[in-house]
Parts: C-alpha cells; sequence; structure tokens
C-alpha cells in the first residue's frame, strides 16, 4: 500500500484494512486514490468488466466512470454532510449496498471535506441475488393445507415484502381454482414486522381471490402486529386460526 497516495488528514490504514467490508477512498475531485486489502480482493473480479486488468488500474480514476449519469452522482456528492446511502448494479452483475461519507480534514478542524469513504457491503452476483430470492419464497411459501371442506389454510413467516407476495399470489389462486376452494385461511403468526408492504400484499389477495369468488380470512395477528395493522378494510381478521375456521363453518351454515 503506497501512503504517499493519501491526504494527510487520512490516516488509520491499518485500521481500514483491519475491517472486513470493502473500503473505497476518493479525493475532493472524487478520484480514487486507495483501496484496502478486501476492496482490492473484490475489484479484481470487477475490474475487467471495465476493460481493467485489476484493481490496481483504478488509482487515478474518477468515479464518474461507474455512474451512468456521472452529474447527478456529483450533484449528490456535493450536498453530502452526513453520508449518503443507495444500491447499485455493477455491470448488471454484481448488487450492493454503497455508503458514501465524507471525510473532514479534522488536522485543520474545520468542516472543509478533504476526501469521501466509499464502502460496498453485501455485494452479491445476480445469481446469488436470484437464489436468495428464491429461498425466501420458499420460507414463506409454506404447504398449503386442505382444513375443511373447500377450506385451505397457509401460515406466512419470516419477511414479507410485495415483490415475494407477488410470487405468493399466484400460487394461492391457482390453488383456489383447480380445487374449487371458497375460503382461504392466512395465519400471520409467523410474520415478526408489519408495515405497508404487507398491508399491499394481503390486500391484494384479498382482492385477487374476491375476483374468483373466494374469501380470505386473516388470523394469528399477535398484539403488537395489532397496534401497527390498524383496520384492513373489508377483510375479515380473528386472534387464531380456531376463531377463524369457527366462523367459516358458519358461514357456510348459512
Amino acid at each position: 500500500m503506497n501512503n504517499s497516495l493519501l491526504p494527510m488528514s487520512i490516516t488509520g490504514t491499518d485500521a481500514l484494512n483491519s475491517i472486513g467490508e470493502n473500503i473505497i477512498i476518493a479525493d475532493t475531485d472524487y478520484k480514487i486514490i486507495w483501496l484496502n486489502t478486501c476492496a482490492r480482493q473484490l475489484l479484481n473480479l470487477v475490474a475487467p468488466l471495465y476493460g481493467l486488468s485489476s484493481s490496481d488500474d483504478l488509482i487515478g480514476m474518477s468515479m464518474d466512470s461507474f455512474h451512468k449519469e456521472p452529474s447527478y452522482q456529483r450533484q449528490v456528492m456535493s450536498g453530502l454532510e452526513n453520508g449518503h446511502r443507495a444500491r447499485i448494479e455493477i455491470k448488471n452483475k454484481y448488487i450492493a449496498d454503497i455508503v458514501i461519507t465524507p471525510i473532514k480534514n479534522l488536522q485543520e478542524q474545520s468542516e472543509e471535506i478533504a476526501g469521501y469513504m466509499v464502502m460496498l457491503m453485501d455485494v452479491t452476483s445476480q445469481a446469488e441475488k436470484a437464489k436468495r430470492l428464491e429461498e425466501k419464497v420458499r420460507e414463506l411459501s409454506a404447504p398449503i393445507l386442505n382444513i375443511w371442506e373447500n377450506t385451505i389454510a397457509l401460515t406466512l413467516v419470516g419477511e414479507l415484502d410485495v415483490n415475494r407476495g407477488k410470487t405468493i399470489i399466484p400460487v394461492i389462486i391457482e390453488e383456489c381454482i383447480s380445487k374449487h376452494i371458497d375460503f382461504v385461511m392466512v395465519s400471520l403468526r409467523g410474520i415478526n414486522n408489519f408495515d405497508d408492504s404487507v398491508r399491499e400484499t394481503l390486500v391484494k389477495l384479498h382482492a385477487s381471490l374476491k375476483l374468483i369468488g373466494a374469501q380470505c380470512i386473516i388470523v394469528g395477528i399477535k398484539p403488537n402486529l395489532a397496534m401497527e395493522i390498524g383496520e384492513l378494510s373489508n377483510i375479515d381478521t380473528f386472534r387464531n386460526a380456531h376463531e377463524g375456521l369457527q366462523h367459516i363453518m358458519k358461514l357456510q351454515e348459512d
């Protein structure tokens, strides 16, 4: 490592090398001036995607070279005070979370920016990302059980977002159509956090089932979720599966 490349205000390179993240240092002109050991190893794989032989060739290059819209990135950097986080895609091959932090000139005891520290975290290939998503879908897609006449049930666990919801809903609809299902009981007992993405998935599932003549019943709402979930308009909700099934049986008797 050539420490002469670093501005005098940037110290502790040994510490930066010991961090298990990919760290890039750029100067105020957004030129790369230093890479820690982890970053060098990673960027040795990335460099050929940009026609470079190794990470050494990145030293001295402008960060503009890696952005589709350099002017926008410069605008973000120019207004940076505390830090900036984003998710980037590298040549349609890798996905990474990026955190950019301005480095202040502490030796001169001023707020002047001396450079920028860029951290590339959770760098994942597109193939690995697809595999992770598939595993999450399998985790969420608990077996669909036939629990009563024309009634199925499934328990959702882990994290549920809009993209995974889009995968689960067609499976449920297909099951209902093929088996002439009238009621779908969805248990949320395995969902730890409830936010707008979960609400959106449940609303879409309810609407989709209604279109084919089936009804959605929500059960297993924990007390902490009840505070967050509020009211799901027009969707019947119950504390547990027993109460939900009793409701379904009563509807079938009417």
